[in-house]
């Protein structure tokens, strides 16, 4: 095929071969996400939230390796919906061990949860070779009648 020829087809049929301008193998798909994660290099940021309240419906070990960030904030609060989920806590585990550098991670949990203190403790070896710190809050901010723990952090 000329690359005319590629450009028609892939705008005939959107979807088929090419995701955002990059061949794809449909075969390979993960089903965890209608997109093919493209191939690139990791993206380093200070501050990730863990999408989708820590859920494992979109966050994997894939997220962790790709998105590489100083400070990882986890919000869930909902045992029932399984938010923070363990997998998602042991995908970030796996992912930080591919990174191929001891970068100090931080995870900030927004709420205590039984699975969080689970994984903190039966894991705290791993996290310790992996120099990730898990943050505990140990302050309180009081707004009008409302009282809740907080962090702080700087940059």
């Amino acid at each position: 095929h000329t690359e005319d020829e590629l450009s028609r087809s892939s705008h005939s049929n959107p979807g088929k071969s090419l995701v955002n301008g990059i061949k794809t193998n449909p075969a390979s798909n993960s089903p965890k996400s209608s997109f093919p994660v493209p191939v690139g290099p990791p993206v380093y940021v200070d501050l990730a939230y863990i999408p989708n309240h820590c859920s494992g419906k979109n966050t994997d070990p894939e997220f962790f390796k790709r998105v590489r960030a100083s400070y990882y904030v986890v919000s869930g609060n909902d045992a029932v919906n399984g938010e923070p989920s363990r997998a998602v806590l042991d995908a970030l585990l796996e992912g930080k061990s591919q990174w191929g550098e001891n970068l100090q991670v931080t995870l900030i949990p927004t709420h205590d949860t039984e699975v969080t203190r689970e994984w903190y403790q039966q894991t705290h070896e791993k996290q310790q070779e992996l120099n990730i710190m898990v943050l505990a809050s140990s302050s309180t901010v009081v707004m009008q009648d409302e009282s809740f723990p907080a962090c702080k952090i700087e940059f």
